[in-house]
Parts: structure tokens; sequence; C-alpha cells
């Protein structure tokens, strides 16, 4: 298991909550490692973070190798669309650990929206 510093723990915790309460249509935030440990987690509905976690590890693995493979340099992102919603996991390089950002929204939420706020969780917890 990655070890992940306390800072980044509770930055990361912060994150997670306020863009649950923030961004409509947003149901679940989970920040996790690269190896698929939950740090810090919001959720409005009954999804299991560490299960989300576990996956968000391997569905960003297949987007870092997608990315690798066709040349377009580091993966920043990745996107899942359903029936009912969709998922937007984005990557956080950090020095120390890499972690992943997985917001879980509903079919109310705006994409764009979410990979906006996504990318500026993003953005400071590699600053933390």
């Amino acid at each position: 298991m990655t070890m992940v510093n306390e800072t980044v723990r509770n930055a990361a915790q912060d994150h997670a909550r306020r863009m649950l309460e923030e961004v409509s249509g947003v149901v679940a935030v989970v920040v996790a490692t690269t190896d698929g440990f939950d740090i810090a987690s919001a959720v409005t509905r009954e999804i299991d973070p560490v299960r989300v976690a576990a996956l968000a590890s391997s569905i960003s693995a297949i987007g870092a190798v997608v990315s690798q493979e066709a040349r377009l340099g580091r993966s920043r992102s990745v996107t899942i669309n359903t029936d009912a919603g969709f998922a937007f996991l984005s990557a956080v390089n950090r020095a120390d650990v890499d972690l992943v950002v997985n917001v879980i929204a509903n079919e109310h939420a705006i994409l764009g929206q979410v990979a906006y706020r996504s990318g500026e969780v993003a953005r400071a917890l590699e600053a933390a």
C-alpha cells in the first residue's frame, strides 16, 4: 500500500467534500492511490469508496497505456459514459505519490463542469 501523508489526505478529503456539495449531479468523489487504495471520499448514495478506488486504479492504468501506445503523452483523464451518468477520473501526479480523483455523476451533471472542477482538484492536490 502506498503511504500518503496526512496533509495530502486532509486536503483530499476537503476537496472531495466541497466538490460533492458544489457541483450539481455529482454523487460521489473518491480520491485514491494508483494502486487502488481509497484515501478520501464523499458520497451521497450507496457507493462503496473502496470498490471505486480499486476499479479506478485499473481504469486509469488502461488509460495510461492507451495514451502511451498512441504516443499522446501522459494520460490526464478518463471518462466513462453510461445510460444514467458518467464517471470521470483525473490523474494527480505528485513527486511522492500518484493519485486518481474519481467522480461519479448522474445524468443531470454537466461533463464540462465536472472535468473543470476535477482538474482544479488535481492541481490543488499536486501542490498540497
